[in-house]
């Protein structure tokens, strides 16, 4: 970028899908280098600017996977194709791609937690970024708050995936449960070989992660993505610091035996 680091640029609105009830999946037209696990800061006009992960992205175009719960959020979703989006970035590091290539790869993620990892998914499922082996476990509140619907349905067929709800509903014939709970219940041989990738809510991650190093995995090998107000995205405002880290500059993704130690 060039110029005023803090000046947002359109982008034109290409397709909008609905996941849920609150949230939705806009596609714009966007020709950026990119890593899953960064993030955008999103805007409108006299409304707003928001931190958003990138859901997925292509050559020429770009997603997000947004939940309207606020003024901002609730404005995006209320835009049509063909209007513009305002976005700035990408920002922060992304999953350490030359560190999970090749390797025997675990991802925990819950709820919109799925977003972030879903390009990463994408390109392990379409063969552009090559391991050994995928275990994924992906874990919604209930079956109405499952993303990614079609995108699961093909994950299915090409990894050991697991898709739970937290309690048992009406309907639903599949796994209940926590996400730790299907953590206990993994057999890994030689755990030392395993990276392993945890993205949700903080309580999520803290239990998730410990489920991991009671099986054995380095803690060097967890990586985890924290979710927190980014305001400027350049390290500059100090919204996101944590003792003295910076999640929008030093994060959002991070490796587990330095996350484990910030006290927020």
């Amino acid at each position: 970028m060039s110029g005023n680091p803090y000046q947002p640029f359109p982008v034109k609105i290409t397709k909008i899908v609905s996941e849920s009830d609150v949230e939705f999946t806009m596609t714009v037209d966007a020709s950026l280098d990119m890593v899953p696990g960064q993030f955008f800061q999103i805007s409108l006009p006299k409304i707003g600017e928001a931190p958003i992960s990138i859901s997925n992205y292509g050559k020429n175009w770009l997603q997000f996977t947004i939940r309207a719960v606020g003024r901002l959020t609730g404005a995006i979703q209320n835009l049509r194709v063909g209007e513009n989006l305002f976005i700035r970035g990408p920002y922060g590091h992304g999953f350490p791609v030359e560190k999970l290539a090749n390797s025997d790869l675990i991802i925990v993620a819950g709820g919109s937690g799925v977003a972030p990892v879903r390009p990463l998914i994408s390109q392990i499922v379409a063969g552009t970024l090559p391991v050994k082996s995928l275990k994924l476990i992906t874990g919604f509140k209930s079956k109405e708050s499952i993303l990614f619907t079609e995108d699961i349905q093909a994950w299915e067929q090409k990894c050991d995936m697991t898709l739970t709800i937290d309690k048992p509903q009406e309907g639903w014939t599949g796994d209940t449960g926590l996400v730790t709970e299907h953590i206990r219940r993994l057999k890994l041989d030689l755990p030392d070989n395993y990276q392993v990738i945890v993205v949700g809510p903080p309580v999520m991650m803290k239990f998730a992660t410990a489920e991991f190093r009671l099986l054995g995995i380095p803690v060097e090998n967890i990586w985890v993505s924290f979710e927190r107000l980014m305001s400027c995205g350049l390290g500059k405002c100090g919204h996101c610091k944590i003792d003295s880290t910076y999640i929008c500059v030093d994060g959002p993704v991070m490796n587990l035996s330095h996350a484990a130690t910030l006290i927020d």
